[in-house]
Formats: C-alpha cells, structure tokens, sequence
C-alpha cells in the first residue's frame, strides 16, 4: 500500500509550531507531507511565519496539484487562508477556495480545516453547509452564517471533514487524518 500523500496550502502569516508539527508528524508516520500555495508563476516562494517570522520555502503549486493524487487537504490556521482567498476576477471563486470546492466533491479525500481556515470558506460557503465542525473561537459566528453547526469542542468530525479549534490543537488534527488513513 503506498505512503498516503496530505496537502496543506501554505502561505505568509503560518503559524510556525503548527506547520513544523505536520512536517515532522506526517514524515515520521511515513506519509508525505505536500505543501502547496499559488505560486504565480514562480517556481517556489517563501513565505514568513507569524509568531517568529520564520521563512518557509513553498514549491508546490495548489492550481496543478490532483486531487485524485492526495489522500487529506488541510487548510492550516494563521493567516494562511485569508490570504489565500485573494481573487483577482471577483466572479470566479479564489483557486484556492476553489481547490477546496473541488476537494469537497471527493467523499474520500479527508478534508482537515483548523482555527482560522475555516475563512477559506467563505467564498463557497455551501460545502460545509449543515456539516458539524469547531472553528477558533472568533470565528463561532462565521461558522453559523455559512450555515454550519458549530460544536464547542477541540476536534470535530463529520464524515469526510475533520475541524480543530485552534493551531494549539494541531496534533490532534493530525493524529485524526493519519488515523483515518490507517498510516
């Protein structure tokens, strides 16, 4: 059986302990860890964390990336998904919601969103409509205007969606992916 393969969009303003604990976490469960982002055109870009600006190099780019080839997508906290959901054309959804959209559309592809990722749907709010999931705490509001159920826990299930509060709660994220991936 080969290694599972996990997304997880990148982009300035990540949360550095969140995105190392998936680098480390996946590599040692033996998946491979695939940090994609928009890259515009370039062949990598590197972004900066926010807690201690620390620099991360992206070479994979979420506008080619098949889905058919990735077992989970996670859109990770910080800031990443407010920036990611930046469109030039306001009557197209941003490629990254987009990517999203599309993931949602594959009930096996394991979709993670955790803390402030939950922003990247905002654009398309109709594929977590009526899913069960947590959200930061700030963002309790959004998650009921875009039609979810919010839950007051750490980690939430719901079929294909697995949601975290907050960065903090990375690893239980992570355990719950690789866990459904039997790795």
């Amino acid at each position: 059986m080969p290694a599972p393969t996990i997304a997880i969009l990148m982009e300035s303003d990540f949360y550095e302990h969140e995105i190392w604990y998936y680098h480390y976490r996946f590599l040692e469960a033996g998946a491979e860890a695939r940090f994609v982002t928009r890259l515009w055109g370039n062949e990598a870009l590197t972004f900066k964390g926010h807690e201690y600006h620390a620099p991360f190099e992206c070479r994979g780019d979420l506008e080619a990336l098949d889905l058919d080839a990735v077992d989970a997508l996670i859109v990770p906290s910080g800031m990443v998904a407010d920036r990611l959901r930046y469109t030039e054309d306001l009557q197209r959804l941003p490629p990254a919601t987009d990517l999203l959209r599309r993931a949602f559309e594959r009930p096996r592809l394991i979709k993670g969103i955790i803390c402030h990722g939950l922003w990247l749907c905002a654009p398309h709010t109709a594929m977590i409509r009526g899913r069960r999931l947590t959200c930061h705490p700030n963002l309790h509001g959004d998650a009921i205007a875009y039609g979810a159920h919010y839950v007051d826990e750490d980690l939430v299930e719901d079929g294909d969606l697995v949601t975290a509060r907050t960065g903090g709660h990375a690893h239980l994220l992570a355990s719950r992916i690789l866990r459904r991936l039997g790795a």
